[in-house]
């Protein structure tokens, strides 16, 4: 990546690529519609708040109430934490009542009732408002013939308009404000819109929403025709604008890919159309967005900046326009925080992005770029904030324009170009680590196979590095030899892209130059290609060596690994001019010296909300750089910091949203250094609770302690109580290291229908507090759930039940105070 940004550069036969972005074309105001999910939300909890306020979602698909289709994700269970974290609209998609996929066809007199069920559930709550019906999903796949020859389709597309007005009418005549959607058709079909629209709105029957969906790779090239199609065809009948939701796009290969999700993305937001990724495959981690309830990938992070844009969008010119995998951005001004920003992937090698009519009104004679990564970290894979990897101070041209180069770019990443006003002074050059990546598929392999994954023409296999893994490591033999380079002697983050299917934490042996083995243990995935990624730490000389990753005790399925230079403990620096904000705080750019572009000062009424990534549950240095006391909360703790202080506070894995206020201060950034310290947390092995009830002590190999909790809950009798002696009284984060593996198959090959489990915890003579905990994937993987809790100084009773159903596994519980005073 270009360590320096010139103010213009002429573009060379066969140079970079180009991407133009005109400030003074503005496209309306974001409007963030292409952010949504079928299925993202199973429960309430899954995803976790903290994942999902900063994403501000505009709408999501869910099932109704007690829908059979799959066993998690009613509409109405989920509208809890979904509009509690600010969420828009969320899309019933009423025919996953059923249970069986395609759905039974047992027709339409079968389905009134259910239809009847449905509305009277969703009117009686107090956001009926915020749902919308949708009648039929994919009608002309299911119980209808809408693609066939024309004398079949005639008489199928009568029966579907007759069925259509029926179920709109029983619907209005239950809840006369309905919003309703449709008709819902697998993808754009204009002989059959034309009809539809026409006897809809002869009929009085036209749907409040237009939707279709968008599930081939060619979306990519034919989305722009589709919607200009149905847009003229509006016009010709002399309907609408509608209001248009792709209630489905994309393909499996693109979700979780930063550099895919950017190319659908933009052509939805170009078009202010609003848009919900599709459910290929586990719900409650927003289409794969999500590790875990509460860890962000690589695709989080790309849909967080998203969510960043404000002010207006405006016009973007990629290199080749409605091009399936190929370079696309977007990008928006708001000229009122001076900022622009341009988000822009797809495509590997090197480009120029070049905004011109850059306002001097706005940014002055200079601005200051920031580039940075977010990059693919699989589906289950964490990924840190995005590091900057370039900051630099630029001219703006004669001519209005500043070009921004960016070299060797990776095609499944996306990058976030920030331009703010130059000010005085230089930006501190951005301190970007040595890196390299080495694809397993271009090594030496023994007793292994290569396989071809996620490509434009298997568009619904999984996503992978370079297209291909190398499976079928399942010999006694069966190694990966790995031939690395590193420019000194030192310290390596060894980064491994992987699969376990096994159904247990599998492992693998890691030598260096063929010297003693040490074992990799890696968490069990969904499935050999639903690639997650396993962090270790190797001491490497300056030179060339060779890593073997050598068949352990299972087999383990290999995409990539990246070796990181490693120069202490992880930092992250949060700028505040990026923060979310509410009240009217103004942002400062008269200096750009130093980390951040700017300042955002706060004054009374003013808070400003930053997203920090934890890579585990423990204790960080969080240290404000602002000119006056500010005051930060987190978990439900509020803590005074002078300014530049440290502090030092538990986080939970993964992000966790610090709200900063002020009386009055001018803020720079959040800095967060460490990388989870336990020193000081209290922490309590399943074997130290009283059981009763039936619970019991499980003999396990892979918890803690060699043992876990089970047989919790199904009964008011069947709890697991825990003492714990806190130093003081205050406010503690409750970790839960869990297991469990509920699941229902319904026979959908596409779909994993995981469980949730849930558990009341009590703390002393508190109420409880119902706590949902994701399904880990097998019975042998712990992962962790936080919980805020408050204790007092000494012993403290923290009890775990659920009277109804059963609860998870418990391996042990920590506790760390959130604001660790001295």
């Amino acid at each position: 990546m270009a360590a320096t940004l010139p103010a213009s550069a002429p573009a060379a036969a066969a140079g970079p690529q180009r991407l133009t972005v005109d400030l003074a074309a503005s496209e309306g105001p974001v409007m963030l519609g292409a952010n949504g999910a079928l299925y993202g939300l199973s429960d309430d909890g899954v995803p976790s708040d903290a994942v999902l306020e900063p994403l501000k979602l505009t709408s999501i698909s869910q099932k109704p109430e007690g829908g059979a289709q799959h066993p998690n994700g009613d509409a109405l269970t989920v509208s809890k934490s979904f509009f509690r974290n600010g969420g828009g609209e969320i899309n019933v998609m009423m025919q996953d009542v059923y249970a069986k996929w395609p759905y039974e066809d047992l027709g339409i007199d079968d389905y009134l009732p259910k239809v009847d069920k449905i509305v009277k559930e969703i009117s009686a709550d107090p956001n009926s408002d915020r749902f919308v019906y949708i009648p039929f999903n994919e009608p002309d796949f299911i119980w209808y013939k809408l693609n066939g020859p024309q004398a079949e389709y005639e008489v199928e597309r009568d029966r579907f308009l007759a069925h259509w007005k029926t179920v709109y009418q029983r619907i209005r005549a239950i809840d006369p404000d309905a919003v309703i959607a449709g008709p819902n058709e697998t993808g754009y079909y204009p002989r059959f819109l034309r009809d539809f629209l026409t006897f809809a709105k002869r009929e009085n029957v036209l749907p409040q929403i237009m939707t279709w969906h968008e599930l081939s790779s060619g979306s990519l090239r034919d989305f722009q025709g589709h919607y200009d199609n149905y847009r003229a065809l509006e016009r010709e009948l002399g309907i609408g604008p509608l209001k248009i939701n792709i209630d489905e796009y994309a393909n499996r290969r693109d979700l979780s890919v930063p550099g895919q999700l950017v190319q659908w993305v933009s052509m939805f937001e170009r078009n202010k159309v609003y848009a919900n990724q599709a459910y290929w495959d586990a719900a409650g981690n927003l289409d794969g967005n999500v590790v875990r309830s509460n860890i962000p990938n690589g695709g989080w992070w790309f849909f967080r900046w998203y969510a960043g844009l404000t002010g207006d969008t405006v016009k973007v010119t990629p290199p080749q326009p409605n091009t399936i995998d190929t370079l696309q951005g977007l990008a928006s001004l708001d000229s009122s925080r001076r900022q622009a920003q341009v988000l822009l992937g797809g495509a590997a090698g090197d480009s120029d992005v070049v905004v011109s009519h850059v306002p001097r009104s706005v940014f002055g004679g200079t601005v200051t770029a920031t580039v940075a990564e977010a990059a693919w970290s699989g589906y289950e894979g964490q990924h840190a904030a995005p590091k900057v990897l370039s900051r630099t101070k630029v001219r703006v041209a004669e001519d209005g324009t500043v070009t921004v180069p960016l070299r060797g770019m990776h095609k499944m990443s996306a990058y976030r170009i920030v331009l703010t006003p130059g000010g005085t002074g230089t930006p501190s050059t951005a301190s970007v680590p040595w890196s390299a990546s080495y694809e397993a598929e271009d090594t030496a392999i023994t007793d292994g196979k290569v396989y071809t994954q996620g490509t434009v023409s298997n568009a619904n296999g999984y996503a992978a590095s370079g297209t291909k893994d190398v499976g079928s490591l399942n010999q006694a033999t069966s190694k990966v030899d790995f031939t690395v380079t590193v420019p000194r002697d030192g310290a390596y983050e060894l980064a491994i892209l992987y699969g376990n299917q096994s159904g247990v934490p599998a492992t693998q042996k890691l030598s260096v130059d063929g010297g003693a083995p040490v074992t990799v243990a890696y968490p069990s995935t969904e499935n050999w290609t639903y690639r997650a990624k396993k962090d270790v730490t190797v001491e490497l000389t300056a030179g060339t060596h060779l890593l073997t990753l050598a068949k352990g005790d299972a087999e383990v399925t290999l995409d990539r690994i990246d070796l990181t230079a490693r120069s202490g403990a992880p930092t992250a620096s949060y700028e505040a001019t990026l923060a979310d904000i509410s009240g009217r705080p103004s942002y400062d750019y008269s200096s750009s010296a130093g980390v951040g572009t700017g300042a955002l000062f706060l004054r009374s009424g003013d808070t400003a909300v930053f997203d920090v990534y934890a890579p585990r549950d423990g204790y960080y240095t969080v240290t404000p750089r602002a000119s006056a006391a500010v005051r930060l909360a987190l978990h439900g703790e509020t803590v005074t910091a002078a300014p530049g202080r440290p502090l030092r506070l538990y986080l939970a894995a993964g992000n966790n949203r610090v709200a900063m206020t002020a009386p009055r201060a001018a803020v720079r950034s959040l800095d967060v250094s460490g990388d989870g310290s336990t020193r000081g947390a209290l922490s309590y092995e399943g074997a130290t609770a009283v059981l009763a009830g039936g619970a019991k002590l499980v003999d396990s190999a892979y918890a803690s302690a060699g043992s876990c909790i089970g047989w919790l809950g199904n009964s008011a009798s069947s709890t697991a109580e825990f003492t714990v002696t806190a130093p003081e009284s205050g406010r503690f984060l409750l970790v839960v290291h869990y297991a469990h593996n509920d699941r229902r198959d319904n026979g959908h090959a596409y779909n994993t229908d995981i469980m949730s489990r849930t558990a009341d915890i009590t703390v002393g003579s508190e109420d409880p507090k119902r706590v949902t905990f994701k399904n880990t994937w097998s019975w042998d993987d712990y992962w962790t759930v936080a919980v805020p809790v408050d204790l007092k100084e000494g012993a403290n009773k923290v009890t775990f039940g659920n009277a109804s159903a059963w609860a998870p596994n418990i391996d042990r519980i920590e506790l760390g105070r959130v604001v660790d005073r001295p």
